[in-house]
């Protein structure tokens, strides 16, 4: 088994603060970490849920892919974020199953992790996200 478990759940939102102060006020959540992204164009917040993530994601930049995704489809789930331990050889092994990268290999991700994208398209209209910490 390649996956080690759910990193994260990724939601596309349009104002960071408002999202925050939600599930804070919902939820009793706080931001356990929090970065942005240049080459991504987005900034994050990260809410922990045991050892997994709720990823809120904003853009930085009109056209970063998070702000054509907002325009296109407004706010809701983005992306599912996948741990895994060896992310080339997660991606590999997705590739050969007939999977479209979005990376052709790893790259950094935020808070130290490498990271790769596999398009929606050849995975049953989910956007994954491999991490590797």
């Amino acid at each position: 088994m390649l996956l080690t478990e759910i990193d994260h759940v990724a939601i596309a939102v349009r104002d960071l603060e408002a999202a925050v102060d939600y599930h804070r006020r919902a939820f009793g959540a706080s931001v356990a970490y929090r970065e942005t992204v240049e080459r991504d164009g987005v900034e994050e917040a990260l809410l922990a849920v045991a050892d997994s993530y709720i990823q809120l994601i904003s853009p930085t930049t009109p056209d970063s892919p998070v702000a054509r995704f907002l325009e296109r489809r407004g706010e809701g789930l983005h992306h599912v974020g996948y741990r895994v331990a060896d992310c080339a050889a997660a991606l590999a092994a997705l590739v050969a199953a007939g999977a479209t990268p979005l990376d052709s290999e790893p790259r950094p991700g935020s808070r130290g992790t490498t990271i790769a994208f596999v398009h929606p398209k050849g995975s049953f209209g989910t956007l994954i996200e491999l991490v590797q910490e």
